[in-house]
């Protein structure tokens, strides 16, 4: 009997690790184009319904599909909504372990061959280059996948006349509940529902439980696999928890839908068999897997805005809104985090150029509010770590978007110094030199704020290229005259003095307001700062 559960522990185990590998393979080996293709095809409900399930189905681990698309959602990739019909279809796509345990794992015997399988993938892992060295990982971890499954039907074989749970009433609410449990704990402890599944299928086949008691299993399994996505949001970003709970919810009421409906979906299964060829036993329970799931989806579907409101209603945003995208669960996918610290930075020049545009309306000169000052100060600080963490990568367009964060972030750390006005400063403003400049400095920091948040769909980087140009302009060419003034002693030394120091002022501030747009509003990263005027340096009178 110790034999026996050793050998059970020992298939599960391997029917893990194969797993594991399988996923991690696979996802390595596709490298960003499953990451690509969950983003390019989620515009619909229906799209990314159909987006979770194939990329859930390709690398056989919903957990994967989840947290690669709590990433996307923290970002500001994938909007909340498309998010949850991702979960959809990734409850869906994990259904398709069930159909490769029953049609290939215990229907047709392939254990003699996992053995080559696992000698030939990891040959390619140890002799491969590149990519190809993640294909070995995965095609080791397909052949662990159905040695793990043999040695589970050896075990379950032996253990059915020692452990037969076929007389287990499951007819009664009773008993359905506590085979419910039993699939619940079974995922719990093994931390995988695919591996659960893969149990139940397995006991099935060799007789230890009949089908209604495995389908009681294969429910609480489903249900189970919630419990894994809730521990794993204690303490993570509000888009990780509203997925998590997501996932709950729709697992559950989808379990709790199966069991109501359970005497349903034996007839329709006993239906099929007797009439469209369905195979009984395992293909039977993996057939009933994917009706009750996809049962559940129908239902969903339709209302997802409605459920996504909910969900966000039942858990909304608490932390620092202009920050919302660094989520550290994306950093070790550097295209993702990237994009993340694009749009933060884009949210916080956004954020800057308001708050400068406010202090220059009529009357000029009212002050950025303190609370302000240091909230985006500290939002500008969290954006410099999270793009410290972010890996270096040689791939070309991430490299340049690198680039281009950089210059943003810097003329960004300059604004944000400009943000307290002098008094002195603000009493200049009322200069009549002063004026023309000041108000093409409140039109680029309009222009700018509404072309990074897209609400400017004409030429708006030119428009603030060539205000910002007016301003150098200006500023050289109000100096002398200025200057002149004083010396006539038409003007005091001292207004003459601030009135320069005003037109400075404006010139430094639309310089970096123009080059914030340029990398943060789709110019082309230069190397260096381009040469047509410098703003921190005077021309000569």
């Amino acid at each position: 009997m110790t034999g026996l559960l050793f050998s059970l522990l020992g298939g599960i185990g391997l029917f893990l690790v194969g797993m594991v590998l399988l996923s991690d393979g696979l996802k390595a080996f596709a490298g960003n184009r499953l990451r690509t293709a969950l983003v390019r095809f989620t515009g619909r409900p229906s799209a990314a319904l159909a987006s979770g399930a194939l990329v859930t189905a390709l690398v056989q681990s919903s957990s994967a599909t989840t947290v690669t698309m709590i990433g996307f959602v923290s970002a500001g990739l994938l909007t909340f909504p498309q998010a949850v019909g991702v979960i959809l279809g990734a409850s869906l796509g994990t259904t398709s372990t069930g159909w490769i345990v029953s049609v290939l794992g215990l229907k047709i015997s392939i254990g003699q061959y996992a053995m080559p399988l696992i000698g030939i993938g990891a040959f390619v892992r140890l002799l491969g280059r590149g990519r190809w060295r993640s294909l070995g990982l995965a095609v080791a971890g397909f052949g662990l996948i159905f040695a793990g499954i043999e040695a589970l039907q050896t075990a379950m074989a032996g253990l059915s006349g020692n452990l037969n749970l076929s007389g287990l009433d499951a007819g009664g609410l009773l008993g359905r509940v506590l085979a419910v449990g039993i699939g619940v704990a079974l995922t719990i402890v093994l931390q995988s529902s695919s591996a659960a599944v893969a149990t139940t299928l397995t006991a099935l086949h060799t007789g230890s439980l009949n089908f209604e008691q495995a389908a009681l299993l294969v429910i609480g399994a489903s249900i189970g696999t919630t419990v894994t996505g809730a521990l794993a949001a204690i303490g993570a970003s509000v888009p990780a928890k509203r997925t998590a709970l997501a996932l709950v919810l729709f697992n559950s009421a989808t379990g709790v839908i199966a069991v109501l409906l359970l005497p349903l979906l034996l007839w329709l299964i006993d239906w099929g068999q007797r009439t469209a060829g369905l195979e009984a036993g395992a293909v039977s329970l993996a057939a009933f897997h994917t009706a009750f799931v996809a049962i559940g989806v129908l239902l969903f579907l339709p209302l997802i805005e409605r459920f996504s409101r909910a969900v966000e209603n039942l858990l909304p945003d608490r932390g620092p809104a202009l920050t919302a995208h660094l989520d550290r669960l994306v950093l070790d996918v550097p295209e993702v985090a990237l994009e993340a610290a694009f749009r933060a930075l884009r949210e916080i020049s956004i954020e800057a150029f308001n708050a400068l545009q406010d202090s220059l309306r009529d009357p000029p000169g009212r002050a950025v509010d303190k609370a302000r000052r240091v909230r985006i100060r500290e939002a500008i600080r969290q954006t410099q770590e999270f793009l410290a963490a972010i890996p270096a990568t040689n791939e070309p367009g991430p490299a340049a978007l690198r680039v281009s964060l950089l210059h943003g972030l810097d003329h960004l750390v300059r604004l944000q110094s400009y943000l307290k006005l002098p008094e002195k400063l603000i009493q200049s403003f009322n200069h009549d030199p002063v004026k023309p400049p000041l108000a093409r400095c409140h039109d680029i920091l309009e222009s700018a704020s509404n072309g990074l948040r897209g609400f400017d769909a004409g030429p708006w980087l030119d428009a603030v290229r060539q205000k910002s140009e007016y301003l150098g302009e200006a500023n050289r060419r109000e100096r002398p005259k200025l200057l002149q003034k004083s010396a006539a002693g038409a003007w005091n030394d001292a207004v003459v003095l601030d009135a320069l120091d005003a037109l400075r002022w404006l010139n430094t501030v639309g310089y970096h307001v123009w080059r914030i747009s340029h990398y943060l509003g789709g110019g082309t990263p230069e190397t260096a700062e381009p040469a047509e005027w410098e703003p921190l340096r005077e021309e000569t009178s």
